[in-house]
């Protein structure tokens, strides 16, 4: 009956919190990233002072601006140092840019003013497509080999790319690893050819499946925020939406609790970052590639 009652009380307030965040943040529900015909976008990245970077699939091209203006500018420009596309993209702890490079195979690292600090460059063929930062390491889903790559993360620099959990050692066998995120002692990993998502045991590398209660949680973009864990999943027909879970204390099970407003017809929302208290998704466009400009990000309705 407790449990019952305290997955209620979660769902109220997952369905209340949107109103809320709309009210307050008196900030643009859509952002113009580009404008250039081709600009596929897929990953974002915001960070706590409201500096939002989006990345290009289509063009490596990473642009930057802020969550109270309703249009980015471009950071670094499609192809330059060998980028020539980008999915996932964080900031770290001292403030650089770390971009996947997606069909690449490498994964890149600017300063804030967009000065490249070092290229690592992967099995050639790999598709860097997610990452997550935990601690002193970088965690890099390769959606082409269907593997997970490491490499050291510290004020000093960023290491070389080592394989750090290969095919053969996931089961069931991965298709298409791609959204990641951790909680420092274990990895969140979407497996879309499966619907499944890994969790992964940082210490050991033991690999099992999430255990969802009521469902199917697998997907592109992942957030993770204490026990919430959030993620862009294809619900079929076209139709993309934000699924909402609650995790156990050790990341092992999950009960779904709500689902976003599916996004616009054809938009392919894929990855999701917070802003204060509402949550932004790319809309790529991916399903009608390259698209139609402008290309853009917006609020998730329906979830917070």
């Amino acid at each position: 009956m407790k449990r019952m009652v305290l997955l209620a009380i979660l769902v109220l307030l997952a369905s209340a919190q949107p109103a809320v965040a709309q009210r307050d943040s008196g900030r643009p529900t859509t952002y113009v990233v580009s404008t250039t015909p081709g600009d596929t976008l897929e990953g974002i990245e915001v960070t706590v002072d409201g500096t939002m970077y989006v990345t290009s699939v289509g063009t490596g091209a990473v642009y930057r601006g802020s969550t109270r203006s309703p249009r980015l500018q471009p950071f670094l420009k499609a192809g330059s140092d060998g980028r020539t596309s980008a999915t996932g993209i964080h900031v770290d702890r001292w403030g650089r840019v770390l971009i996947a490079g997606a069909s690449t195979s490498k994964l890149f690292l600017y300063d804030a003013r967009g000065h490249l600090l070092a290229t690592r460059s992967a099995t050639a063929g790999s598709f860097l497509n997610d990452f997550t930062i935990v601690g002193d390491a970088v965690y890099v889903t390769d959606s082409a080999n269907n593997q997970l790559w490491r490499a050291s993360l510290t004020r000093h620099g960023l290491g070389e790319l080592k394989p750090w959990l290969t095919r053969d050692q996931i089961q069931p066998t991965p298709y298409f690893l791609n959204g990641i995120v951790s909680n420092g002692r274990a990895l969140l990993v979407g497996e879309q050819g499966q619907d499944v998502t890994y969790r992964i045991d940082l210490r050991t590398k033991q690999v099992s499946t999430l255990e969802i209660a009521n469902g199917i949680l697998s997907g592109d973009g992942y957030l993770l925020e204490g026990h919430r864990l959030y993620a862009v999943y294809n619900a079929g027909g076209g139709k993309y939406v934000v699924r909402l879970a609650i995790l156990n204390h050790n990341l092992t099970k999950a009960t779904l609790v709500a689902d976003s407003t599916p996004g616009a017809t054809g938009a392919t929302p894929t990855t999701i970052a917070r802003d204060r208290g509402r949550l932004l998704w790319v809309n790529s466009q991916l399903d009608i590639a390259p698209g139609t400009p402008p290309y853009t990000v917006s609020v998730v309705p329906g979830l917070s």
